[in-house]
């Protein structure tokens, strides 16, 4: 189903057909719903690896997204006096939807290089210029959120970024089965 914003922009949604597996699979492992330490540490060493100001562990359940792991230099992004959660999204908000759906990294250099990524919601309501985010696959085989990093600068990834946010991702899931094994033995 194809959207457009209040300016007109269009908003090309991708096609999920693992939503509720993958939801099913979040509540079973107790992630997608609340912050937690642990993947706030790990978003916080992705951001100091690549670089950058904000990093985020983003799980994506059948309705909308939640950054289970956060760490932004940006000030004001969670305002503990605001009703409003920051750490969740609608699925058509960001680029980690995209991520989930084609079930491959995605690497944009300078967002606005790309229409139907350039008209997104967080390009002006977050000052998003460059992300990179590559998938949580886990054992499964089900995708179930990202690892990933904006920034408002345009960033050369190149191969090296690209290699280095799959590596990260492949220590995210190594987080979640250890969440998973903590899980059954307690």
């Amino acid at each position: 189903m194809t959207t457009f914003d209040a300016a007109g922009h269009r908003h090309l949604n991708p096609v999920d057909s693992h939503a509720h597996e993958r939801a099913a699979r979040l509540r079973q492992l107790g992630l997608g719903d609340a912050a937690d330490p642990e993947f706030d540490a790990f978003a916080q060493r992705v951001a100091q690896t690549l670089g950058v100001p904000n990093a985020m562990v983003n799980f994506i359940t059948d309705t909308h997204q939640y950054l289970g792991g956060l760490f932004t230099k940006a000030a004001g992004m969670e305002d503990p006096a605001s009703d409003v959660d920051p750490r969740s999204a609608p699925m058509e908000t960001g680029y980690c939807p995209h991520v989930i759906a084609r079930r491959m990294a995605l690497v944009l250099e300078d967002v606005c290089d790309y229409p139907r990524f350039a008209g997104n919601d967080v390009v002006d309501k977050m000052n998003v210029r460059s992300y990179l985010g590559a998938p949580l696959i886990d054992r499964t085989g089900i995708a179930l959120g990202t690892v990933c990093v904006i920034d408002s600068e345009v960033r050369p990834w190149g191969r090296d970024g690209l290699n280095a946010i799959k590596a990260l991702a492949g220590e995210g899931v190594e987080l979640i089965h250890r969440r998973e094994r903590d899980l059954q033995a307690g």
